[in-house]
């Protein structure tokens, strides 16, 4: 059995907030969480490609075997 490492929970967290965020958007076409909250600044913009290379993470966690 695999414990789940420290990485595998940073990445399921941003994968939900990325989430979120494409749910609020796809209700309101006019909410995008992490720009609302960080703008269109360096750290708004970090946070979307984190988002993303977690979501590229979660491919990997997901052939991982936690029994």
């Amino acid at each position: 059995m695999t414990e789940k490492t420290a990485l595998d929970w940073i990445a399921i967290a941003l994968v939900v907030i990325g989430g979120l965020n494409w749910g609020l958007f796809g209700i309101s076409q006019d909410y995008d969480l992490i720009a609302r909250i960080f703008g269109y600044s360096a750290i708004g913009r970090a946070l979307y490609i984190l988002v993303g290379l977690s979501g590229l993470y979660m491919i990997y966690f997901a052939s991982k075997d936690y029994r």
